[in-house]
């Protein structure tokens, strides 16, 4: 995404490359394919604006793992995020007495997505692969050593590591020997603006960018998120839906919960990008598109045909509740194991039903994260709301009725890339936009009293289902 210095965003460039999944619990990608998504990325968005431009900050996803060697060459496919094959390897690091100690060194939650969890089970079940590795990097890392030929990390991506001690801002000992590793393995960890401009000569010539262009190393996807939707402050979150979902919050310090795992991540040296994230979002809409409505491929005009039907049913899809967890789920119950559930179906729940009751939950387990960060910290009058769900007003709504938030809508262009351009522009001494001018006030939806006193029962209802159930989804997904 291109942006100028007013925050005007110039154009956009995508380029999508494939998810590997071998076996179960597998997920993976080839580093790269993503590499060269990048550099196509940047020769078109030049080509697009018809200049070199002053800057380029990155933002990236966290969590993933790649093996490699002295000269950044990956030696296996990198685990991304969602790899969960050492699953019984952080339930067992949780179970722990040194699992609270990890989890407030390190701010990030003991899962199976953490490259912590994931050095640990490369150890025990790839141990050549473990042996012959020269440094454990993410993605971002192994683009920044082909730009700039040194291993660096920034604080951002660093603590969600789980090997990070976002205190002292360095790698922790304790959790480098459970990984069975030196902090030498690692890369070296700089705050999130820092900045180089010597890119080697072939590479600058290829991306067709002027000799010393500036490049800041930035953050991650859901720090950067938080600082392009403009919560820098008390009492605002920010809640997106993608194809997951997550709720954030921006503090001074870190905010510990670790039955909830509350992750506290670095946007710069002394910010922390607070909250938790579900695995159940935009996915689900997708899922109960292609097996209520027989359509695998939906265009715009069938998801408005979708909106279209569930605002015919009232809030609350008349007693019928659905536990979205499908894939699982991360905050805050933290359980592989759960699964997806319908609940209450009566003889006058039609398909529409149904649909709404899949968007509800949806709203309903966001709820259930946003009311643990708002315990855990401070209470919380605003939700900042990006995400392509935005354009859908009865889902926008229903978020604010299950809330009881009012809802600001930010700009609609990725609220991660436009943070990662408002580190450059700290980087770069420039001031950077103010709220006013992103976040569309007169776009603000306020929460339905009715509705909301309607959702409130029923949300106690949704986290006494889960709590009733747990044993049996356990058992049931032991047994299969």
């Amino acid at each position: 995404m291109a942006v100028n210095f007013g925050g005007e965003t110039l154009g956009v460039s995508q380029h999508h490359y494939p998810v590997k999944s071998t076996q179960p619990g597998y997920n993976e990608q080839d580093p790269e394919l993503i590499l060269a998504a990048f550099i196509n990325c940047i020769t078109d968005i030049v080509e697009k604006i018809g200049a070199s431009p002053d800057a380029i900050s990155l933002s990236s996803a966290m969590h993933s793992v790649i093996c490699a060697d002295q000269n950044g060459t990956a030696l296996a496919d990198m685990m991304t995020w969602a790899d969960a094959r050492s699953e019984k390897i952080a339930q067992k690091l949780r179970d722990s007495e040194a699992g609270p100690g990890i989890y407030k060194t390190s701010g990030t939650p003991i899962h199976a997505m953490t490259p912590l969890c994931k050095l640990m089970w490369l150890r025990e079940n790839q141990s050549k692969l473990f042996e012959a590795t020269y440094k454990f990097i993410s993605i971002k890392e192994f683009i920044w050593y082909r730009l700039f030929n040194e291993f660096q990390i920034d604080y951002a991506i660093a603590s969600a590591t789980g090997m990070f001690d976002i205190i002292q801002l360095k790698w922790n000992t304790e959790a480098c020997v459970l990984a069975g590793i030196t902090p030498g393995k690692l890369s070296e960890p700089v705050n999130t603006i820092y900045t180089r401009n010597d890119l080697n000569a072939a590479l600058s010539t290829s991306l067709n960018l002027n000799p010393g262009t500036s490049f800041i190393i930035g953050a991650s996807d859901g720090c950067c998120a938080n600082l392009g939707s403009f919560v820098t402050g008390p009492g605002i979150a920010s809640l997106t839906i993608g194809t997951s979902g997550a709720v954030r919050i921006t503090s001074p310090d870190p905010v510990y919960n670790y039955e909830a795992m509350i992750f506290n991540y670095l946007l710069n040296e002394h910010t922390f990008v607070c909250g938790g994230a579900i695995n159940n979002g935009g996915n689900i809409l997708n899922w109960l598109i292609k097996n209520f409505l027989d359509n695998k491929s939906p265009a715009p005009a069938d998801y408005e045909s979708v909106f279209s039907k569930i605002a015919t049913i009232p809030a609350g899809s008349e007693g019928l509740l659905f536990l979205p967890y499908l894939y699982g789920e991360r905050a805050p119950l933290w359980d592989t194991k759960s699964c997806g559930v319908f609940f209450n179906i009566k003889p006058a729940h039609t398909r529409a039903h149904f649909l709404r009751a899949g968007l509800e939950g949806i709203c309903f387990a966001l709820n259930n994260v946003l009311k643990t960060v708002e315990v855990s910290s401070a209470p919380i009058r605003q939700l900042n709301i990006s995400g392509g769900f935005i354009t859908a007003t009865v889902w926008t709504q229903m978020l604010a009725d299950i809330t009881g938030k009012t809802l600001a809508i930010v700009q609609q262009e990725d609220a991660s890339a436009i943070g990662a351009v408002f580190l450059a522009m700290d980087a770069l001494g420039l001031a950077m936009p103010k709220e006013q001018q992103s976040v569309n006030t007169e776009l603000s939806i306020f929460p339905n009293q009715l509705n909301h006193q309607t959702y409130a029962s029923a949300f106690l209802v949704f986290k006494k289902l889960y709590i009733d159930l747990k044993d049996t989804m356990h058992w049931v997904y032991d047994e299969s």
